[in-house]
């Protein structure tokens, strides 16, 4: 059985190596990019031990290293005595290679002295050995990134749906909208506790004041309206490959009504076992 803990990513130069490495990291891979063919075993010996806290690692190995296409063979085979790695090779159209080379201007790693179409021929040609050792081959020639990414997801969490890291933060307006903010709520319609002299010194976590903030009808209608949007939006999101997603929810001063709302919505979320973490950060300014 293949180890998803231990990938190997490789292929021609261009089919979208660097995106790959990127969205396994957000997957919790520990990624390597260009490590020496010979090096693998020694990196797997490392990786095995028990001091060592890292769960799923990811290589990134292609003919950019000039002892790759003699020295990779030789490495999987030693590793496959200790783990059995997924190798994964990405592959395009030469069409689909010409043009993102010719986007991108840089030069084909194979080009010292002929075109970049000669040079993408070439490497086809010597990675031909490589590509048959390849547990998943993905053509990305009419792929888009997000689609890549959802594909890869899928492969690599056997079946189950992407999870998708949640951060819910309150604030207040006063003090600045969350800059890294995916999704922003305005709650200053909602009844202010701030008006109420047994509520004002109190936060948005004492349950006097989430019941003054939540007995009201238009409370009550706007948190039928827009936890299922965001419910539905979430799903979207990973589809384009997002792995995180910030939701700010703000009120006049981030103390009472967007701390509210955002404990709420936590509450709410946590029924689509989704990782969810609220920070309020203006509650005590």
């Amino acid at each position: 059985m293949k180890d998803d803990r231990f990938l190997i990513i490789t292929g021609i130069s261009g089919s979208g190596k660097t995106v790959v490495s990127h969205f396994l990291e957000d997957l919790g891979y520990y990624c390597v990019d260009n490590l020496p063919a010979k090096l693998i075993p020694s990196l797997v010996e490392l990786w095995l031990r028990e001091e060592v806290e890292i769960r799923k690692i990811a290589l990134v190995v292609d003919i950019r290293e000039p002892g790759f296409l003699s020295d990779f063979p030789a490495a999987v085979e030693e590793i496959k005595k200790r783990v059995t790695p997924k190798i994964i090779f990405l592959d395009a159209s030469d069409e689909t290679l010409l043009k993102r080379f010719s986007e991108t201007r840089r030069p084909h790693p194979l080009t010292k002295k002929k075109s970049v179409i000669e040079g993408i021929r070439l490497e086809r040609r010597r990675l031909a050995p490589i590509k048959k050792m390849a547990d998943d081959v993905f053509d990305t020639s009419s792929t888009n990134i997000s689609q890549l990414k959802e594909l890869l997801a899928r492969r690599l969490v056997k079946g189950r749906t992407p999870t998708m890291q949640i951060v819910v933060v309150s604030f207040g307006y006063k003090y600045g909208v969350p800059l890294d903010a995916d999704l922003i709520f305005d709650t200053r319609f909602l009844p202010n506790p701030f008006y109420v002299d047994s509520l004002r010194d109190k936060t948005g976590k004492s349950p006097a004041v989430r019941a003054y903030v939540l007995h009201s009808a238009d409370s009550r209608e706007f948190r039928e309206r827009l936890f299922p949007f965001i419910e539905y939006l979430i799903p979207k999101f990973i589809a384009e490959g997002k792995s995180y997603l910030t939701i700010a929810i703000g009120c006049t001063g981030g103390k009472h009504r967007s701390v509210v709302i955002a404990e709420e919505l936590r509450g709410f979320l946590r029924k689509g076992r989704y990782d969810i973490k609220v920070y309020h950060r203006d509650v005590f300014k």
